[in-house]
């Protein structure tokens, strides 16, 4: 015991090197950097989420059409995500955020092309109240490929490839950045109150507004209906993987709706993104059960493709406010997108607006009911202001496409000949075949 004080002495004379060695290595950074760092990390992660859905809305239109238009799909959906990809950055994403950039009263962004951080953060100094540059452009960019991906589905058997990506280009570049910083970049519709989470009407209704557009434009595919008004279906290919498209879509939305929380920086952010996937979740799985149980009543049988239009008809009705809602307020948000799609679709098939995959049904008007929808839970939001930004946005995208429309239809023509519509445009476009042993016999 009396070596004890000369040891304890000893002990600390030689940590008191290494204590200075640990104050000095310490580079824990700021809270504040802290919060940037999870926020960018969340971006990245719900961005490939988002991602995602590009392979869903690939394989739930290969599985929709028929096999004879299945390679043309799947052509249409990686290249308008690829154009989005480069024509967002190259003007649409400064459009969407006009910042300091040259502007008119808020409606019309910055005209520039998308710069990134240098690497390293060399010599910059950024915004750690967010995120960085490259993680919001990289998130914000799958919204509007998404939007994309709405319009090819419904013009699909019929359309010619190039005039479509024409169509897209101008879409990505300027039609949906335009509206959307209406909203999220800070324009008017934003400053007059309205609410859109995460784009029940910025994204869904716009690609729908777009798709009817074309749907009118280009008209419905040859023997769909009848001189009598008899309306002939024409069964898809697959329906497993349109069924995988759907669950794959489901998936991404959690991204899609989740990410749009924008931080990740605070337990209660972090809390409301877990109510956002379950709330999400929710309206999805409404929607499916509505639109089984509603078929069944309608027609004697369950219908698998309204079933799986019905879940991404929660998804959709779910998307304008999917943080306020509780889970039985989720539910009938959801469960109410579902019975819309269901009744949507033969209203559609009686005006005489072909919609191969019912992206109509599914984007638009139940994009118009989950916009409608907000202020049942969030008192931030208006029936008003909801209404008016709704009729906004649809009069913009409907009209500026429609024009686009017609001129491409008179430049260089939209519809395929009936002699390549008849052998499909795997063939008549492309040359190649999805199912090439099916064919042959």
């Amino acid at each position: 015991m009396k070596f004890a004080p000369k040891l304890a002495l000893a002990t600390a004379l030689i940590a008191l090197p290494v204590m200075g060695l640990a104050q000095e290595a310490d580079t824990t950074p700021p809270m504040e950097e802290i919060g940037f760092i999870f926020t960018t990390f969340m971006f990245l992660v719900t961005g490939f989420l988002v991602f995602f859905m590009a392979c869903g809305f690939a394989m739930l239109e290969a599985g929709l059409v028929r096999s004879k238009n299945v390679t043309m799909q799947l052509m249409k959906n990686i290249s308008l995500f690829s154009l989005a990809a480069i024509f967002y950055y190259l003007l649409g994403y400064n459009l969407m955020y006009p910042g300091d950039g040259w502007s008119i009263d808020g409606v019309l962004g910055a005209f520039s092309i998308t710069y990134l951080e240098p690497v390293g953060l060399e010599g910059a100094t950024p915004d750690l109240t967010y995120a960085s540059v490259g993680s919001d452009f990289f998130f914000q960019l799958m919204f509007c490929a998404t939007t994309a991906s709405i319009v090819s589905g419904t013009l699909a058997e019929r359309i010619k490839l190039w005039p479509f990506l024409i169509f897209i280009i101008v879409l990505t570049a300027v039609i949906y950045p335009i509206q959307a910083s209406w909203k999220w970049g800070g324009g008017f519709l934003d400053a007059a109150g309205f609410q859109d989470f995460a784009g029940s009407t910025v994204v869904h209704s716009v690609g729908g507004w777009a798709a009817l557009a074309g749907a009118i434009v280009l008209g419905p595919r040859i023997g769909k209906f009848g001189k009598d008004g008899k309306v002939t279906p024409f069964p898809g290919s697959n329906l497993a993987l349109a069924t995988l498209g759907t669950f794959i879509l489901w998936l991404g939305w959690f991204g899609f709706n989740g990410g749009s929380q924008l931080y990740m920086d605070t337990a209660a952010n972090v809390t409301d993104i877990g109510r956002i996937f379950s709330n999400t979740n929710t309206a999805a799985a409404a929607g499916a059960i509505a639109a089984l149980i509603l078929t069944q009543l309608m027609y004697g049988k369950a219908d698998l493709t309204m079933v799986l239009n019905g879940a991404l008809a929660g998804l959709v009705s779910i998307t304008a406010e999917p943080l306020t809602p509780s889970l039985v307020a989720s539910t009938l948000i959801g469960g109410i997108g579902g019975i819309l799609v269901v009744l949507t679709v033969p209203m559609l098939d009686k005006i005489k607006i072909d919609d191969v995959v019912g992206a109509i049904p599914v984007h638009l008007i139940c994009g118009i009911w989950g916009t409608l929808a907000v202020p049942f839970t969030n008192d931030a939001a208006s029936f008003g202001t909801q209404l008016y930004s709704i009729v906004v946005v649809g009069i913009f995208v409907f009209v500026v496409s429609i024009v686009l429309w017609f001129i491409l239809k008179a430049t260089m023509g939209i519809r395929c000949s009936e002699e390549d519509e008849i052998m499909g445009l795997d063939m008549s476009e492309l040359g190649m075949e999805a199912y090439p042993e099916f064919s042959k016999g």
